[in-house]
């Protein structure tokens, strides 16, 4: 029985270990988002950004160990809204990078992943008619997401959260769907 228990262990270990390093190396990918940016100016009148959108991804998955890096270009959406005398107009987009880690499982299909890093926002607004508000603004603040994609060799899908702030607002909240493509 012991002998049986550690062929067992030691196959899903090597197995493991082979579809990890399998799906290591460069990738690229799309996707679609759902973006929300609320409050937008602490707005009582409910500037708010909930678009879908779309985002861009590359990234390295370092090979036997549960360790990559990425960077995402990610589009917002807009928004406008008629206030009566004034129409309101918003929109954002991020470039983000990110350190990411896996969660190493025994199943060798399925990762679930952690990441933080840095998001470089940019924020546009302005109200037309009488000039209530006009921003042109950028930052960076940290970032963070978790996930969990099912691989089959070199294709990808993914679902992920990610949360990042955005001054004047209440931060960016991103569900994201993609697709991507392994390199090997």
């Amino acid at each position: 029985m012991r002998r049986f228990l550690l062929v067992t262990s030691l196959a899903i270990v090597t197995g493991t270990g082979a579809a990890q390093a399998a799906e290591s190396g460069f990738y690229v990918g799309a996707g679609i988002v759902k973006a929300k940016v609320d409050n937008i100016f602490g707005s009582s009148a409910s500037l708010n950004i909930d678009n879908t959108a779309w985002k861009a991804i590359a990234g390295f998955k370092f090979p036997l160990i549960p360790l990559g890096v990425e960077a995402n270009y990610v589009d917002l959406g807009s928004e406008s809204r008629n206030f009566g005398v004034t129409t309101a107009h918003a929109d954002a987009k991020a470039f983000d990078a990110f350190a990411v880690g896996y969660l190493p499982l025994p199943l060798p299909i399925v990762d679930f992943y952690g990441k933080a890093g840095i998001a470089r926002w940019q924020f546009n607004g302005h109200t037309t008619g009488p000039v209530l508000f006009s921003a042109d603004d950028s930052g960076t603040e940290f970032a963070w997401g978790l996930g969990g994609q099912v691989h089959f060799s070199s294709l990808a899908a993914r679902l992920e959260y990610e949360r990042f702030d955005i001054k004047n607002t209440d931060g960016a909240k991103l569900w994201s769907l993609v697709v991507s493509w392994t390199f090997l």
